[in-house]
């Protein structure tokens, strides 16, 4: 059975910084991609960024701007999201995701398995 956990998330100020974790189980073929989303109250789900299969190649959203890093540690089936200087506009609850990787960010209809997600607050 396949697994995503998704860790880390709270209620920072303002340019703080949070780490969140996606803990990766039953996924017997590694060669998938993790990619974050994440959702506000009344938004559609963005996506954030995300690693290949081989964690060489990270992609990102726009919005990041350089604040977020996305890790991956395939040994301990582990993805990383680094965000720094968080923004009130942050705030969303965040998910991982998992797909078979192609080399590009699918539709999320694409995605086979999701997290539960982990809510991040960024208060003013």
């Amino acid at each position: 059975q396949v697994q995503l956990v998704e860790s880390g998330g709270g209620v920072v100020q303002a340019g703080d910084s949070l780490r969140l974790s996606c803990a990766v189980f039953g996924l017997t073929d590694n060669k998938y991609r993790i990619d974050w989303f994440r959702q506000a109250p009344g938004k559609e789900r963005d996506f954030v960024a995300g690693v290949d299969w081989s964690g060489a190649y990270a992609y990102y959203g726009e919005f990041t701007k350089g604040r977020f890093t996305v890790s991956r540690d395939s040994a301990k089936n582990l993805v990383a999201l680094q965000m720094n200087s968080l923004e009130p506009e942050d705030t969303a609850v965040y998910y991982c995701a998992a797909t078979s990787d192609d080399g590009y960010v699918k539709p999320i209809s694409q995605y086979d398995y999701w997290g539960q997600g982990t809510q991040v607050t960024v208060s003013s």
